[in-house]
Order: C-alpha cells, then sequence, then structure tokens
C-alpha cells in the first residue's frame, strides 16, 4: 500500500470510532460505518495487481472523491449538540490581536477593490489545489504528482480530524453578513454561493483553506520552483482573504498557516 492509502484508513478508523461514540445521540451515525466499510474495501481492491486502466485510473482518483464525501460527513458527525468552542477561540483572538478582526479588518480598511480581489483569492483555492496536479500529470511526474496529491490529502484530514473533536463554527455564522456594498461583486457572490451548496458545520479551526493552499504551494514548489512561485502569491492574497472577507477568525488563519508549514516539512522527507 502506498502512505497515502494507509494515512485514509487510519482516517477512516479514528472517524469510525467517534461515530460509534456519538451514535447514541446521533443514530445518524450509524450509516457512516456502512459507508466505511465500503471504503476499506474500495482501497484493497485498488491494491490487487494486474488493474486495468479504469482500475488504475481509480486508484489515483478515488482520494479526490473521498474528500469530498468526508468533508460532508462533518455535517453530520457534529450534530446532536457537539459542543462548538468559538468562545474559546474568539477569546485567543481577542487576546492576540485585541479584538475580533474578523468583523473590524473590512470595517477598518473598507475597498471595493480590495473586496473584489480577496473574495477571488479566497475561491482561487480550488484551482490552487488543482493546479499542481494537472501540471505534473500532464508532464507525466509521477513522483512530484503523488507527493502533492499526499501533502493535500494528509493536510485536509488532518485538518477534519479538528473538526470533529474540536469544532469551530467561525464568523461566517456567528457573525453578520458584511455591509451589502462589500458583497455587491462577482467574486463574492461566486464565493456566497459555493459555500451555500456545500460547508460543512464546525470546519472553521484551523484554516483548511489557508493549510490546503500552502501544502498545495509546497508540492508544487518541491517539484517545479516557477510553479511554486507562481502560485506564492496567490496564496499569500488567500491567507489574507480569508479574514478580510470574514470566513475565518484570524486565530483560524494562523493555525492554518501552521499545519500547512508542517505539511511543507513533511513533503521534504515523502518517499513513495
Amino acid at each position: 500500500m502506498r502512505i497515502l492509502d494507509k494515512t485514509i484508513l487510519w482516517y477512516v478508523a479514528i472517524v469510525s470510532a467517534l461515530a460509534v461514540w456519538r451514535a447514541p445521540d446521533n443514530p445518524a451515525c450509524w450509516w457512516l460505518l456502512g459507508a466505511h466499510a465500503l471504503v476499506v474495501v474500495l482501497i484493497l481492491l485498488v491494491q490487487r495487481p494486474g488493474l486495468g486502466v479504469v482500475g488504475r485510473a481509480l486508484r489515483e482518483i478515488y482520494p479526490v472523491i473521498l474528500l469530498l464525501l468526508f468533508y460532508g460527513e462533518i455535517d453530520i458527525l457534529n450534530a446532536g449538540g457537539v459542543p462548538i468552542r468559538d468562545a474559546t477561540v474568539q477569546g485567543w483572538e481577542a487576546a492576540l490581536f485585541g479584538g475580533q478582526i474578523s468583523q473590524t479588518l473590512w470595517r477598518d480598511y473598507p475597498s471595493r477593490l480590495a473586496s473584489t480581489v480577496l473574495h477571488a483569492a479566497y475561491w482561487s483555492y480550488y484551482l490552487l489545489l488543482l493546479l499542481p496536479v494537472l501540471y505534473f500529470a500532464a508532464r507525466k511526474e509521477w513522483f512530484s504528482l503523488h507527493r502533492t496529491m499526499y501533502l493535500v490529502i494528509f493536510t485536509l484530514l488532518s485538518c477534519y480530524l479538528v473538526f470533529l473533536f474540536w469544532p469551530v463554527v467561525g464568523p461566517y455564522y456567528e457573525f453578520a453578513r458584511p455591509d451589502a456594498w462589500f458583497l455587491d461583486n462577482g467574486p463574492a457572490r461566486l464565493v456566497y454561493a459555493t459555500l451555500a451548496s456545500g460547508s460543512s458545520y464546525g470546519a472553521a479551526f484551523p484554516s483548511s483553506h489557508v493549510a490546503a493552499t500552502i501544502a498545495a504551494t509546497s508540492g508544487a514548489w518541491r517539484g517545479s520552483r516557477k510553479l511554486g512561485m507562481l502560485m506564492a502569491i496567490p496564496a499569500m492574497l488567500l491567507t489574507i482573504s480569508v479574514v478580510y472577507c470574514q470566513f475565518h477568525y484570524g486565530v483560524d488563519a494562523v493555525a492554518g498557516v501552521g499545519v500547512g508549514c508542517v505539511a511543507w516539512w513533511i513533503g521534504g522527507k515523502y518517499r513513495e
């Protein structure tokens, strides 16, 4: 098995145990155990020798599909009266920044241009995760591709575990939306439409947007300095945007940078 397959199996085992723990108060968790059993079967099937073209392709892309499913599980597992930790994080926010900067930053520095650019940077998250994968696949640089995928998936699964065991909902749920003028631009409307179609409750700390973007940038950098440099500026803008656009606390962004730096370090030790 690849290290990526083993990482996903460990994640499934931990979350399955959590589902059993929470099932008495949240019966929907029992359904997740059946889904996780199918995940294990899938991983075992794609390890078989002699896979055809379809099987080999599935082995490469199944972790990406599972990421979407695992993210959706967070809503189910965090239902049923699970304690939310926003008060604690808001206390850290006040101690570190002297207030709730996710509420005040855009008010202190109001700008239609900044709102447009930073909402676009926030949404670029999806493109930044995809770009190095497509780049390395097109060039058939399989080691760099697998390393980047591992770093991103390991980072996201690590964030998901924090979301499940220590959920924080974030400013998106806790505070009123910014003023209408601030959201009156195309990128802002696109971001809010995306969040309305799929945002899991309790997934704010650490910022997985920041952490996974740094992980993707680190994978890109190690495989291609030019690609890494190309992604660096959007990654920095995204780190600012999660707070300025009031989707994450400042503490969430700082923690996301920390997780991303760990991923960067792991990238130097990655082996197939």
